[in-house]
């Protein structure tokens, strides 16, 4: 797990990278400049319970290839869920809480993750131990809004405005933010390289 001090604003951006490619870095970029973190955590999963993992490259070269994406220094590829034998990101999330006292940590997600956010386990926890950022999407940016987790907590959203002071925010608190958005996606990149 990367060190953070105390104080410092972290933002947690995790998936498979099944590969990573320049519209998960264009994440974490926008991520960083919006909401004013000091890291970001680029946590590369051992592999998605909600996904198939026969496609899976293997994490060590998944964790190579962000290392070569993620460019800008206060990004931190990481694979530490790995090590602690964590697959759920509610336990992800808690680990984090429980080994960095006074550390101000967002969820970072994509909007096409949003619409299926209900499915993953024990997502109210999720919600209810960090903000969460929910980064645009191409084709997301509508369909977000009637997805089960907007819908439950529409009391918590934030003013876009307000994204630089969210890291600071007692969850339950989410905003969306609008921005670039690439078209790229890891699983079509995986069908274009089987030819």
């Amino acid at each position: 797990m990367p060190h953070a001090e105390k104080g410092l604003a972290v933002g947690l951006f995790g998936g498979s990278f099944n590969p990573p490619h320049a519209g998960h870095a264009l994440v974490a970029e926008i991520a960083l400049r919006r909401l004013a973190l000091d890291q970001l955590w680029w946590m590369v999963t051992p592999g998605n319970p909600l996904k198939n993992t026969r496609e899976l490259a293997p994490l060590t070269e998944r964790l190579q290839l962000s290392e070569r994406i993620a460019k800008n220094p206060k990004i931190k590829v990481t694979a530490f869920e790995a090590a602690h034998h964590v697959r759920y990101t509610a336990d992800t999330l808690a680990l984090v809480k429980a080994r960095n006292p006074g550390v101000d940590f967002v969820w970072i997600m994509g909007a096409d993750s949003l619409r299926d956010f209900h499915h993953w386990q024990r997502w109210r926890e999720i919600v209810l131990t960090f903000p969460i950022a929910v980064i645009d999407r191409p084709g997301a940016t509508l369909s977000f809004l009637s997805s089960v987790v907007a819908k439950t907590f529409d009391y918590a959203r934030v003013d876009e405005g307000d994204a630089p002071r969210l890291a600071r925010m007692k969850a339950p608190a989410w905003t969306f933010i609008h921005g670039p958005r690439s078209s790229l996606s890891s699983s079509a990149i995986r069908r274009m390289a089987k030819g």
